[in-house]
């Protein structure tokens, strides 16, 4: 069974743990987030990255640790993987990501373009007016 620090294997009747040799570590510090970047090698020396997402927290009486979320990404989902992730902060990256609404569609009729409220007709009030009346 495979865990965070590397596998169980049976030597001699008993279980051992044996640790994973991490083969390049990459770390990101963003903010309250630190992400993690690790190739490792299978008993069979295929690369695999792991990505841990750490979070320091505040748990029950002040005592703080680390919530941790770890995704394993093997070597054949490599390119679809970054694709995605590449499509993903693009459609970030382009002001599109901002807000999650539709694009409205385009008037079918002249009569409801008539129809549309112009927002000019509402940016023009002062935060002084607020209060009078």
């Amino acid at each position: 069974m495979e865990d965070e620090t590397g596998t169980k294997e049976t030597v001699n009747g008993s279980e051992e743990k044996v640790q994973r040799e991490e083969i390049f570590t990459r770390v990101v510090r963003a903010g309250k987030r630190t992400y993690f970047f690790d190739v490792k090698a299978t008993r069979k020396e295929d690369y695999y990255l792991t990505i841990t997402e750490s979070k320091k927290r505040l748990g029950k009486e002040g005592k703080v640790f680390y919530e941790k979320h770890k995704i394993f990404l093997y070597k054949e989902d490599f390119e679809k993987f970054t694709e995605g992730l590449k499509d993903a902060v693009t459609y970030i990256g382009n002001g599109k990501g901002v807000l999650n609404v539709p694009e409205p569609l385009p008037a079918t009729s002249a009569s409801q373009e008539d129809e549309t409220i112009k927002t000019e007709e509402f940016t023009d009030i002062e935060f002084d007016d607020l209060g009078k009346k």
